[in-house]
């Protein structure tokens, strides 16, 4: 017995100099001082410079403004708030109006997390995280989207609903998304829906696909811009640049949308760059 006392003794000796050499795993934690986050391989990654946009800038979404930002405020009032899915034509502003809370917030507390596609699987492990911190978050998923045979989409369905843990109270989700139901959709899903009594039955694969969208409580949809609602970005953009929106300026954006297939705030701006360096 006495051996084997000894033994362990040696044995304990030689775990805790095993431990001073590799150190235990740390818990992750949010980095004090910043509003703005990336998640990264090595945890939160605290974004000092982040990219501010002000309401005012964001034309002809009165609608979706108004919505979101009430949304976001009973969230930081601690009343009843929902995940939200906004989804629509590229360009649009989607992303800008999501960004547009922090600038509008950040005073109340509010921070941000911008979660990238490859960390979706992790969404469990980052709410975690922040539900140990004591401060306000959205969970920032842009350019939501999953393939067929993607199947990190089932966590972000757990996180929304369905999972033992419910999502804490200090935490909201706001994806933005081309697709209304984030996922691929066929021509072969509809056929295999089925009539019964009278009454249509979707197919499995459409109720699997439909499943993670309708787990947003708060759907805002984005649409290509008028003509008219175009022009009128691209006279705030050029403004911003000191410069005005003559026939010339009207024509040549015209034009350039025209080449892009698209009307948006995005082309508008970027045609604004365009204008200035030709002058």
């Amino acid at each position: 017995m006495a051996e084997i006392d000894k033994l362990f003794k040696r044995l304990d000796m030689l775990l805790d100099r095993i431990e001073k050499i590799i150190p235990g795993q740390t818990e992750q934690r949010t980095e004090a001082g910043y509003s703005a986050y990336r998640w990264s391989a090595q945890g939160m990654d605290g974004i000092s410079l982040f990219d501010r946009v002000n309401r005012a800038e964001l034309l002809h979404l009165e609608r979706q403004q108004n919505l979101l930002f009430r949304n976001t405020s009973q969230f930081l009032d601690d009343k009843p708030a929902n995940n939200a899915l906004l989804w629509g034509a590229r360009g649009t502003g989607k992303s800008s109006l999501i960004k547009a809370q922090l600038a509008e917030f950040q005073d109340r507390g509010l921070c941000i997390v911008e979660i990238p596609k490859f960390a979706t699987g992790e969404l469990f492990e980052i709410i975690r995280t922040l539900a140990n911190d004591g401060r306000k978050f959205i969970v920032y998923l842009d350019d939501l989207s999953f393939e067929a045979n993607d199947d990190s989409y089932k966590a972000l369905k757990a996180c929304l609903e369905g999972s033992l843990q419910p999502q804490p109270e200090n935490v909201i989700i706001y994806a933005t998304s081309n697709r209304r139901h984030l996922m691929p959709e066929s021509m072969q899903d509809n056929l295999d829906s089925r009539m019964v009594d009278g009454q249509l039955h979707p197919s499995d694969s459409i109720e699997e696909k439909i499943s993670l969208s309708d787990r947003f409580g708060l759907w805002l949809s984005f649409h290509p811009f008028t003509q008219d609602q175009y022009l009128a970005v691209v006279d705030q953009a050029l403004r911003a640049r000191d410069m005005e929106m003559n026939e010339e300026a009207r024509i040549e954006a015209i034009r350039f949308a025209t080449q892009r297939g698209s009307r948006s705030g995005r082309i508008a701006v970027q045609f604004a760059a365009y204008w200035e360096s030709l002058q």
